[in-house]
């Protein structure tokens, strides 16, 4: 069963790879090639959330809950994965509702900020899952240099912390002008 978790999860990482890229050429570029990106994106979207939700089940049906809440690289693994879920399913709602407008004005900077902050996180669980199985990346490094040791308990850097809710804050803001805007 442990083979079938560590195949299912290139799919989710495949497909939300793609989308990253996809809603980045979407967002940042003209011509034919972003109007592709953002035509495919949906159906890329979906598949990678259904890889998602594959990998996660599977996950829990290889290692019990116990092992992953014990062990402070298990609980990085989990939070990680379910992180990543959740930002991707975030993104995927908001291109299914917006549609062909999804990218217009600032839409297409929320899904740019959902799509890199997503990758980040499907990034590290990644690179987890590689300590799980004792394959160590070098992006390691990359996430210690943030702050973050993946040895240790989960946490959030204060800066982390800061930038999260400065971000809260402008959504909150941009939620309310714009609702004032529609009435």
């Amino acid at each position: 069963m442990t083979g079938i978790h560590h195949m299912l999860v290139h799919f989710p990482l495949g497909f939300w790879a793609l989308a990253t890229l996809m809603t980045l050429v979407g967002a940042l570029l003209p011509g034919r090639l972003a109007e592709l990106s953002r035509a495919a994106l949906l159906p890329v979207l979906v598949l990678g959330l259904l890889g998602g939700l594959a990998a996660v089940v599977s996950g829990f049906l290889v290692w019990p809950l116990a092992a992953h809440t014990h062990s402070p690289l298990g609980r990085n693994h989990l939070l990680m994965s379910l992180w990543s879920l959740g930002i991707f399913t975030m993104l995927t709602v908001l291109v299914w509702r917006a549609g062909a407008a999804a990218f217009d004005g600032a839409r297409r900077w929320v899904l740019v900020l959902l799509a890199l902050i997503g990758g980040l996180f499907f990034a590290a669980t990644g690179t987890i899952g590689g300590h799980l199985v004792g394959a160590p990346t070098a992006f390691s490094e990359v996430l210690g240099l943030m702050g973050w040791e993946v040895y240790t308990t989960f946490y959030s850097p204060l800066w982390v912390i800061a930038v999260m809710v400065l971000i809260g804050v402008g959504c909150a803001f941009l939620g309310v002008k714009g609702r004032r805007g529609n009435a």
